[in-house]
């Protein structure tokens, strides 16, 4: 009897810290998206093709100012009267060195160049159009990895419920044998039972707690994980609300995969309009200003040029048309994979529709026997209770009880699993 109690004291002990603090389902979406390294990286990506935009724009429409710096001494050895060395020369006839004529003894430099793009216009919009697309390309990534987080935390979410559930229905088992065990002490003590039958109460008694406990044990190892994927660090063993996930009807337009591999085509395009760039003919201003001198530095020297500078690719092997055959035979690599996508996709949802099907006619089944189950178990209690059954026969009804409990609830959870993908795949 000692041991029936503190059978009994450890359960509900364990009921109570299983009600200390309950979460829902919602509350674990909200932490997965907030923790989600994928989301951060997304938007820290949006954000660098934003400061990539700005960065190309003032390439295009900014001067560029720099600094030309240097000298040039070309020393040479006289001959003309006397042998001598000239580290800078203003002429010589007779001279070892390099000709004077072609170096005029040395050269100094000390100027400011100044170079500002013209009609640069219609690229910019070219690199506009380009990163408008990149952003809605990690935007869609966004809405991508939001969706599979409310799957893959759906689905842990419901393989906890199950653990949990599981141990509920060993725990209501184990009520069940503790009300009869008590009525089998009574009817051992007047001898309508022997000590041996209630011995084998006993013993069935400690196998649902064991059962019981490998549940709770299996129960937070599943809670484990599902803070794992949610990013959460507690540690503390929670309760979790019970939760239907609801099939969504059938969508109507597109599917929003589809916009995936629309947005991967319009980057392919974009790229071969930015790679056309190339072809196009680049104007540019620039201008010099400072110290442009031979012989050595002198004030007069002193002075600025300007004028126009004309860039324009008219020949470079054909590359241009092997870069249009390339982007040509990445869009029909992209409509191939997109078709076979939905394709694969449709597949899936009628697959599921029809485990769908199959589940909810194995759940009535199973409901309908949980009924007759529970007359028959009412049967056995009165039985039991006037000393008419037998101890075995009633040990294994409540075999048959657990496992079609296990059974139904496994159908249950399946149907939820089902559903849940089938969510996933209608999108």
């Amino acid at each position: 009897m000692k041991k029936l109690l503190f059978s009994a004291l450890l359960l509900y002990g364990g009921l109570l810290m299983l009600h200390a603090q309950q979460r829902d389902l919602d509350f674990y979406l909200e932490q997965a998206m907030e923790n989600s390294p994928l989301i951060h990286q997304a938007k820290n990506d949006s954000r660098i093709v934003l400061l990539d935009l700005e960065q190309m724009k003032r390439i295009l429409f900014k001067p560029e100012i720099n600094v030309i710096s240097g000298f040039t001494l070309s020393p040479i050895i006289s001959r003309d009267q006397t042998t001598k060395f000239i580290l800078v020369s203003e002429g010589a006839v007779n001279y070892i060195g390099h000709d004077l004529a072609l170096t005029d003894g040395g050269q100094y430099q000390a100027m400011l160049s100044f170079r500002q793009p013209l009609l640069t216009g219609s690229k910019y919009k070219v690199f506009a159009n380009k990163a408008d697309i990149s952003g809605k390309i990690f935007d869609n990534n966004i809405a991508l990895t939001i969706h599979e987080l409310r799957q893959v935390v759906s689905y842990q979410y419901l393989l906890c419920l199950n653990s949990l559930k599981e141990a509920e229905n060993t725990l209501s088992l184990i009520r069940k044998l503790e009300e009869q065990y008590r009525v089998m002490v009574k009817l051992v003590e007047n001898a309508v039972y022997k000590q041996t039958d209630l011995m084998l109460m006993q013993i069935e008694l400690d196998n649902y707690t064991l059962e019981y406990k490998t549940y709770r044990a299996g129960y937070a190892a599943n809670l484990y994980d599902l803070n794992l994927i949610c990013g959460i660090s507690d540690t503390a063993i929670v309760e979790l609300r019970d939760t239907d996930i609801a099939m969504r009807p059938e969508i109507a337009g597109k599917s929003a995969f589809l916009t995936g591999f629309i947005l991967d085509s319009l980057t392919i395009l974009a790229e071969q309009a930015v790679n056309e760039l190339k072809y196009k003919p680049q104007l540019d201003f620039v201008t010099d200003a400072g110290l442009n001198a031979t012989y050595l530095p002198y004030p007069k020297r002193l002075g600025l040029g300007f004028g126009l500078a004309l860039t324009w690719n008219i020949f470079d092997g054909h590359q241009r048309d092997i870069q249009r055959q390339k982007s040509a035979i990445g869009l029909e690599t992209l409509e191939y994979r997109k078709n076979n996508f939905m394709l694969q996709n449709q597949i899936n949802k009628n697959k599921i529709l029809n485990q769908l099907h199959s589940v909810t006619e194995r759940i009535s089944l199973k409901e309908n026997q949980a009924e007759q189950y529970k007359r028959l178990y009412e049967a056995y209690v009165k039985e039991l209770s006037l000393g008419e059954a037998s101890v075995m026969d009633f040990k294994n009804l409540m075999k048959d009880i657990s496992a079609l409990n296990h059974e139904l609830l496994q159908l249950k959870t399946e149907k939820q699993f089902l559903i849940n993908s089938y969510n996933y795949f209608n999108y």
